[in-house]
Order: structure tokens, then sequence, then C-alpha cells
């Protein structure tokens, strides 16, 4: 029987890959998280609150559970925050990697670690996996560092850096792109859209999807991992507001200049996920596919 352990379960990753995972034949699955669990815990599945800033109950949990895999979603990924709250961005997003890594000691766990494009400045044309990262944000910074604790492990390790994931849970606790701006524009609110960040959006059910065929196919390294489809993030709300037949109007275009953000973000980030599609077959949604799922989440969570 193979061991998942998921950090993050509460999370939109973390809650997908908890629906994924337990579908799977001949598996016992670990759920963990900071605190209770938020969310309806399938048959079969086991939860255990777990702090990943603490040493010793990260290396208490792996002597207990000694898992095969580990899928790594737990991190501050609030941008802003994590510029005002340097220490607790590195407390999360670095030593709790590292101490996942230490308690991991001789096991031969597979570790799959998440991280993001905002390791990149957003200068160039297309990033591959091997790609100079030039972080703008103090993030990606942390995102980056906790990358380079894997260059001397000795256990497999698989880095997945993705970009501006979207999806929607069953309690619609989080928000994100797609919910933010569909949410707004029903409630006939103006939102403010910058038109000068270019992005490859992400649906969550991908991203978990590629969790998985990697942790099949035993597939090791660095890969890219997001949406097929390349848009302005103006682009992405107007997509939105035509699939839901909302009014356009409200969206007001605007530069980042004009925003008061505490970090800075890379202007364009497309990902080169070619990588991924010929080493595990990766193969993501369109934007337009991936919101008729969101759309049909939706309307069963109504039907509830």
């Amino acid at each position: 029987m193979k061991k998942f352990l998921i950090t993050g379960a509460n999370g939109l990753l973390g809650q997908k890959l908890v629906s994924l995972l337990h579908q799977e034949v001949n598996v016992c699955l670990l759920a963990t998280a900071q605190g209770d669990c938020r969310f309806n815990l399938p048959s079969g599945v086991t939860f255990q609150s777990l702090d990943i800033t603490d040493a010793d109950a990260c290396a208490m949990l792996f002597q207990e559970f000694q898992p095969d895999v580990l899928f790594h979603t737990a991190a501050m990924t609030q941008v802003d925050a994590c510029e005002d709250e340097r220490e607790r961005c590195d407390l999360i997003n670095v030593t709790g990697v590292s101490n996942l890594i230490k308690a991991i000691g001789d096991f031969d766990t597979h570790f799959i670690h998440i991280s993001t494009d905002f390791i990149y400045k957003g200068d160039a044309s297309e990033y591959f996996e091997h790609s100079k990262a030039d972080p703008l944000s103090y993030y990606g910074l942390s995102k980056w560092k906790s990358e380079q604790l894997f260059t001397e492990v000795s256990f497999p390790y698989t880095i997945l850096r993705t970009v501006l994931v979207y999806g929607v849970l069953d309690d619609l606790s989080r928000t994100n792109i797609v919910l933010w701006a569909k949410g707004a524009l029903e409630k006939g609110q103006e939102i403010q859209v910058v038109d000068d960040q270019f992005r490859c959006p992400t649906l969550a059910e991908d991203l978990a999807l590629a969790c998985l065929l990697v942790s099949r196919e035993k597939a090791t390294g660095t890969y890219h991992i997001s949406g097929k489809d390349f848009l302005s993030v103006l682009e992405i709300v107007h997509e939105i507001a035509d699939f839901w037949n909302l009014d356009k109007q409200l969206i007001n275009s605007i530069p980042t200049s004009s925003l008061s953000q505490k970090a800075k973000r890379p202007p364009k980030t497309k990902l080169n996920i070619s990588k991924a599609m010929q080493h595990f077959n990766y193969q993501p949604k369109s934007f337009r596919e991936g919101l008729v799922l969101v759309d049909k989440q939706i309307q069963n969570l109504k039907l509830q």
C-alpha cells in the first residue's frame, strides 16, 4: 500500500489533491494542515494537524507515518504580506521546507514541492526550467530559497513551478482571480484590473493531476506546470465576464504602476510546459475549459 502525505490540505490545491488521491486504489492518505480540518474529509482519509515550522512535529510525523510520497502544498502565498512579514514568510516558506527535508532523513520519500513563477523577473518572452531566477518580491525570493534546499538531498524530489492557480472549493471560502472577478461583477461592482501583467492561469485540478502523474512516473527534477493560455490579467477578467455574461463596462483597465502594492510583480511569466508534456503527458485545459468545470462545480454546490 502506497502512503501519501499532503501538507496544506486546507488550501485549494491541497483539497483538490485529497479529492483526487483518495480515488486511487491501494493507497493510504494522510492529509495535514495547521489547525483543524476545514473541509469534508472523504471516507478512508485521515487528517492530522501539523505545523511545518515545528521541526520536532515534522520528525515525529515522519517516524510514525513513513510516507512514500510527500505533496508539499503549504506555503505563505500572500505576496504583499510576505513583503511586510519577512521573518514569518521565511519561517513558513523556507524553514518549513527545511524541517520536512530533515524529517525525511533516511526515508526514501519522494518530495513533491510546489513553487512559483514569481521566482522570475518577468522580462523574458518565455521561461524554461533552466531559466535564470531573479525574483522581484520577497515571496518570490523565499520560494527560490526553498528550491535551493534540495540541491544536496539524497531522496527523490520534484519541484513544480506554477502560475495563478484558480478553482473552487466546497465551502467557497477561498478566493482567486476567477471567483473574485465573477463575484464582484455579479454584484455590479466596478473593478480595477491591470492590463500590463501576463500569466498562464492554471486550473487547480490540472495542477493536482500533475502532482499525481509525477508520483506515478517517479519523475524527478524541476517542471513547469501551468494552463495552456497566455493572457493579460485584463484578458482573463474579460473572458470571465464573457463566460458568465457579465457587464464588461464595470471593468476598468489600469497600469500596474497605479496600484500601491507593497511587492513588485513580474510583468510577464509565460512558463514553457513542454518538458512536463513530454515526460509525463501533462495536458492542461484551456482557460475556457477550466471555467466550464468551475461553473459546473458552483452549480453542484448550489444544489446541495
